[in-house]
């Protein structure tokens, strides 16, 4: 397909699932990636197909995008013509702003029924000194930076394979014990393989996306490991794994500081903690612990937009949601 290989538009994109690395990767997973083409540069876009099994239909997603305006959905309505997509999914990378709803509403869009992406977020502001980004912190989690360093917790930047093996085996161990659903170890694999060609070839442009990838120990034991993406002029904490042991010498609360101290070595202007819960979480939230983690570091809770659905096929659509619902039950009823 001509759409599929085509690139205009993607120069001025602002999240790192926007990028051609990350089209390039999706690629190898075996999705199908298209690529707007009959769109000014500032509204380019890139969107993933995705096959549903033993049917001829798809679902598009089109996730961290530009905000939509009408000759965007006219674009998403042609590719989902070619692709035969029951809907496509949208998550703007974009701020909350006035009557933002109803704008969304006149471009034909729903509220998604499942999000993939959270609403919030919390983003740190790399421009503050050192002192200013402690003294935002909350009491607690600067004390907790000192006790790990007190225990002599090492916090080291890896690029070899026996690292991102250290990392898979955390990531697997912390999902296993939160009890959600992560990719699959083939997926990290290809997207280890796919950004760190950039750091093989030494590519410093920021408008590539470059890995870095953290390991915490203690005593020569790896407890902490994250995988952290740099693009353009922030960087993003996508994905971690942590250890049950040694939890008493807070190794999760170096490595964040030590990441905020990468994001200013490397130039950047703000730290993307990726995810986060609305600005009163229900201490019952399974990830409410995650967030008041992340809330300890001073950062800025931000709200998105949110996730919408361009609905093309409503009859299937709202069929495939019931089903997905169901599908859902059964998958959390499973022991992981």
């Amino acid at each position: 397909m001509a759409r599929q290989n085509e690139l205009r538009g993607l120069d001025k994109v602002t999240h790192p699932l926007q990028s051609r690395e990350w089209g390039e990767f999706r690629e190898k997973t075996g999705v199908e990636v298209v690529r707007g083409k009959d769109l000014p540069a500032q509204a380019g876009f890139q969107l993933t197909i995705h096959k549903i099994p033993y049917t001829p239909w798809s679902i598009g997603y089109l996730p961290k995008g530009p905000l939509p305006t009408k000759q965007t959905i006219d674009e998403l309505k042609k590719i989902g013509e070619e692709n035969r997509c029951i809907f496509i999914q949208l998550e703007p990378n974009i701020e909350r702003f006035k009557n933002y709803d109803l704008r969304f509403k006149n471009l034909g869009l729903r509220t998604s029924i499942r999000p993939l992406f959270t609403k919030y977020n919390f983003v740190i502001d790399l421009t503050k000194s050192e002192e200013e980004l402690l003294a935002a912190m909350h009491p607690k989690t600067r004390y907790n930076i000192r006790v790990a360093q007190k225990h002599g917790v090492t916090v080291k930047e890896r690029t070899d394979d026996e690292a991102f093996k250290i990392y898979l085996k955390l990531y697997f161990e912390t999902t296993k014990r939160q009890k959600y659903f992560g990719h699959t170890p083939e997926y990290h694999r290809l997207l280890w393989q796919t950004l760190n060609e950039n750091l093989k070839l030494k590519i410093e442009n920021s408008d590539r996306v470059i890995p870095h990838l953290l390991i915490a120990s203690y005593k020569g034991i790896p407890l902490t490991a994250w995988l952290l993406l740099q693009y353009k002029d922030t960087l993003y904490y996508p994905y971690g794994g942590s250890s049950e042991e040694h939890k008493n010498v807070m190794a999760s609360n170096l490595i964040m500081w030590e990441a905020i101290k990468l994001g200013k070595k490397l130039g950047c202007k703000t730290f993307d903690l990726w995810g986060a819960l609305s600005p009163n979480p229900d201490p019952k939230d399974p990830w409410y612990g995650f967030h008041r983690f992340k809330q300890g570091y001073g950062g800025r809770l931000v709200e998105y937009v949110g996730s919408y659905d361009l609905v093309l096929n409503p009859l299937l659509y709202w069929g495939f949601h019931l089903i997905d619902k169901l599908r859902w039950i059964v998958l959390r009823l499973r022991p992981l």
